[in-house]
């Protein structure tokens, strides 16, 4: 493949964010050029959150942290399943997230610790002690049942009312529907709004970037120069943003990024106006995280993703086994339910570091 900067001087790529091109990087040669790039982004079907805040004060604005969603979580959960005290733990997902894999891993990242093993260059996890800070609330909402476990995209249970919370790509706006149908086949328009990932309380605001990029094979000099200045005519800010806003995805120039609010406010649709006004803010406030180019980087991530759900799905079962076991024989007070919840979550990450290793 053909090596960009021999057709790119460096003032030209001082144009581009730098962690979009060191993406595009193998062995200090630039063979993937960024032309359109995508983060994760939080989805919210407004109308269904704004009922249930309604009726428990729940604030959006708690969302911004992976604290305040996890509780938020279990809080919803309680909610929904009150609704039908005839039938017991009824209580719907509250979140879905795409990448159990990258919430771990930015999350980390985010907090000061590595995520991969310093010490293997063919890559393993490391699971540390920031991962375990990580696990804790996810298990304990995941468990609660406030967590979506199944296979499948994140828009799926937003478009049955499954969750109302999700974690995404931001391309993946493209298949957010402003309508939901329920399991009794009603249907009704929502609104969904956009924001930006949440983080830790105390981390940086760090989120991931992963995209699209060009690549030019070897032929002669002319050939590789016209598909080059292809590039240059696709990645010009106008240019870019034009063709980035009707995809979800981010332009990949600074000063695309200028000018992206003015394009902004030209889209038709609310939930696209909603998405760039997030990207912006994304931009604006949080580093890119580019993945390590690892040899097995898909196989772990598959592996682990396939893996959490299960320990956790697994642990949820478990846990409501134990409480009604427990709970036949007597009144379990709450710190009583919360160290079997523990017991639960403990075994879980254990056999989820059993498996990755």
């Amino acid at each position: 493949m053909v090596d960009y900067k021999k057709y790119f001087t460096e003032d030209e790529l001082s144009k581009y964010f730098p962690e979009f091109i060191e993406e595009g990087m193998i062995d200090d040669k630039l063979l993937v050029f960024p032309v359109a790039k995508s983060t994760e982004i939080m989805f919210v079907n407004k109308t269904l959150f704004d009922r249930f805040a309604a009726e428990t004060g729940a604030d959006e604005k708690d969302l911004s942290t992976w604290e305040g969603l996890f509780k938020m979580a279990k809080q919803y959960t309680e909610w929904t399943d009150a609704k039908t005290p005839d039938i017991k733990n009824d209580g719907k997902n509250f979140f879905v997230h795409d990448y159990h894999f990258n919430y771990f891993q930015v999350g980390c990242e985010s907090l000061g610790e590595k995520f991969f093993a310093d010490n293997d260059t063919k890559g393993s996890l490391a699971f540390g002690p920031v991962f375990k800070k990580a696990w804790l609330p996810y298990a304990d909402a995941a468990i609660s049942g406030g967590i979506w476990l199944r296979e499948g995209y994140a828009t799926e249970p937003l478009r049955t009312g499954g969750a109302i919370v999700s974690m995404a790509s931001s391309a993946s706006v493209l298949y957010y529907e402003d309508i939901v149908t329920y399991e009794n086949n009603v249907s009704e328009p929502i609104e969904v709004a956009a924001h930006p990932a949440p983080i830790f309380e105390g981390g940086e605001k760090l989120v991931m970037q992963r995209g699209a990029g060009f690549c030019i094979t070897k032929s002669g000099e002319e050939k590789e120069k016209a598909a080059a200045d292809f590039i240059k005519w696709l990645t010009e800010p106008e240019n870019n943003v034009e063709f980035v806003t009707k995809t979800g995805y981010m332009p990949v120039t600074k000063d695309a990024f200028k000018i992206l609010p003015e394009y902004v406010k030209k889209l038709d649709s609310s939930k696209y106006r909603s998405l760039y006004e997030a990207i912006a803010s994304t931009q604006a406030e949080y580093s890119f995280y580019t993945a390590p180019k690892l040899p097995n980087y898909l196989d772990l991530e598959m592996r682990f993703e396939k893996n959490v759900r299960l320990e956790l799905a697994r642990a949820k079962q478990e846990y409501e086994a134990v409480l009604e076991k427990a709970e036949a024989k007597k009144k379990l007070s709450d710190e009583e339910k919360w160290q079997k919840k523990k017991d639960c979550m403990e075994k879980a990450y254990n056999n989820l570091m059993n498996i990755m290793k």
